[in-house]
């Protein structure tokens, strides 16, 4: 998955001419490639979060939900071609999206379940679209190697956490939602972390040193935090993984709970460091 990863990023960047550029200005349209893999993450992740829904009775509207999802997650990608205002483009996707959901609700369930079923949707959709968009948003905006530093930040900092706690994990950092974590494994999903980022920063100059120090120290938590909120939505449905696909993850919302939920803070992040 890795080779596969870093095989889809490296493409997109040789296609849009910003694997060799310090900026992203070489065309006009930039991770062609990468929004397609994110828009085509976004339909099994949707399949197996509507597994755990319906673990608790709730419909999520797969047609409508994987739509929606899509067109959040790639805003950042159409706005290059298309001439919009960029404050109007997602209040007027989520009015559609809800109005949809509506008239899905009404057509295939009638007001059995309203609240709950549009509830559970718009959950979803936020999650799944609305967060993964911080992705495309930062491979557009800063280019591929800042979004290859944090996504191989948080995931390092998930096999650092795994490593250190199988080895030496004694006190609990969450027992009621995920038991097997600990505070060892914290301390080595931090310093998994830090030493990716600063080697990112070194080798691809994005940041100084000590700005990429504190990036792969707060996302060490950041990630686990989005791994821990993953965690609650399968307690909830009394699910082990999201899934069965993925030998030794499970699902593939087991291997983007993490990015999901730090992207938005690594936009705001690299903004910064900008």
């Amino acid at each position: 998955m890795t080779v596969l990863f870093i095989s889809v990023v490296i493409f997109d960047g040789w296609i849009d001419g910003s694997l060799t550029a310090s900026t992203t200005d070489n065309k006009n349209v930039q991770g062609t490639v990468f929004c397609i893999l994110i828009a085509l993450l976004a339909i099994p992740a949707h399949l197996e979060l509507s597994k755990l829904a319906e673990a608790k009775k709730l419909k999520i509207f797969a047609p409508v939900a994987i739509i929606s999802s899509i067109l959040l997650a790639t805003q950042s990608y159409w706005l290059q071609f298309i001439e919009l205002r960029q404050e109007l483009v997602l209040p007027v996707l989520l009015t559609f999206t809800l109005l949809s959901l509506f008239i899905y609700q009404y057509l295939n369930y009638g007001t059995s379940g309203i609240l709950a079923n549009c509830g559970v949707n718009c959950f979803s959709i936020l999650y799944l679209g609305l967060l993964s968009g911080f992705c495309v948003a930062i491979r557009i905006k800063f280019g591929l190697w800042p979004l290859l530093m944090f996504v191989f930040v948080v995931k390092s900092a998930d096999i650092g956490a795994y490593s250190f706690g199988t080895m030496f994990g004694k006190h609990k950092f969450s027992p009621k939602i995920s038991p097997g974590k600990t505070w060892e494994g914290m301390a080595g999903a931090v310093a998994a972390a830090m030493i990716v980022a600063i080697g990112f920063a070194a080798g691809c100059d994005i940041m100084v040193w000590w700005a990429a120090g504190a990036f792969g120290f707060c996302f060490a938590f950041i990630g686990q935090l989005g791994d821990l909120a993953e965690s609650m939505m399968k307690r909830d449905a009394e699910k082990k993984d999201s899934a069965n696909k993925v030998p030794g993850f499970g699902g593939v919302l087991d291997i983007i709970d993490s990015p999901l939920v730090a992207a938005p803070f690594a936009y705001l992040f690299f903004t910064w460091c900008s």
